[in-house]
């Protein structure tokens, strides 16, 4: 303990925040004594911290963890925008394998917080077509540039507010997002017109969808189409949430409550 204390001594000295990756107690217990505030994020409180930010999926990337316990301290206003804080991640044996000191300004809000955290659909799930999306982005249907519209959560209002372009291939099937193979579909029928429908749990529900409610009232910025405006709109009227791909500019965008919530660039995720 003496040992990880003095190791951090320097690197921790007039900070705003520690923050701390899914940690050992007597990582916690170490650091608990540092210059302000100690904030600890992981899928569970274990170590009964005052100051916690659930993570609600297992980022497989550091940059997505930092991301997203840096945007949940900013929500739930335990840190403030331009506070300096070290990042202190385990990931083997209960070490401290990765330490960074950062401004929180140095990573501009990207709304991954909110998107997972008070979404209705499973945190999974959003993680699952998110991830579709952003693959979809980087690497195109047969090499060109796609769209692609998904629409996850409360799925039986989404299907009342909307009606069938097509066939459904889904129609009769259990399948779920997530699953690679259902994934390689996914981004198969992306080529072809309409939405795709997901429920909460991740069943595939539909594809094919022409989203119907109005987009009276729905501000959406400028120079984004029909697909954008429908995905704005459906959350508006439903507690969905949807993840529209730019076929124009590549960018891969989320909805909620009939607001854009996030942008990101899949070549940068």
């Amino acid at each position: 303990m003496n040992e990880l204390r003095d190791l951090f001594e320097g690197l921790v000295a007039d900070t705003d925040a520690v923050f701390l990756f899914s940690p050992s107690m007597s990582n916690f217990e170490a650091l608990g004594e540092a210059d302000g505030t100690v904030v600890v994020v992981g899928p569970e409180n274990t170590v009964d911290a005052d100051e916690f930010v659930e993570l609600p999926i297992d980022f497989t990337d550091l940059e997505g963890r930092i991301r997203f316990g840096i945007e949940g301290a900013l929500d739930q206003e335990l840190i403030e925008e331009g506070d300096e804080v070290v990042c202190v991640s385990d990931f083997m044996n209960g070490t401290a394998n990765t330490v960074a000191r950062i401004q929180t300004n140095e990573f501009s809000p990207s709304g991954v917080y909110d998107l997972f955290v008070n979404s209705r659909a499973e945190p999974g799930v959003v993680r699952d077509v998110f991830e579709v999306a952003v693959e979809l982005g980087k690497k195109g249907q047969k090499g060109k540039p796609v769209g692609a519209l998904f629409v996850v959560g409360d799925a039986g209002k989404v299907m009342n507010k909307s009606r069938p372009l097509s066939y459904n291939p889904f129609e009769k099937s259990h399948v779920h997002v997530g699953d690679p193979i259902v994934n390689v579909m996914l981004k198969e029928f992306s080529r072809l017109d309409g939405a795709f429908v997901i429920s909460d749990a991740g069943k595939i529900v539909s594809a094919y969808r022409y989203l119907e409610p109005s987009a009276e009232g729905v501000d959406i910025p400028k120079g984004l189409g029909a697909r954008h405006m429908a995905g704005g709109a459906i959350t508006r009227d439903t507690n969905a949430t949807a993840i529209v791909l730019s076929e124009s500019d590549g960018l891969v965008r989320a909805f909620k409550g009939g607001e854009l919530v996030m942008e990101i660039d899949p070549e940068e995720y």
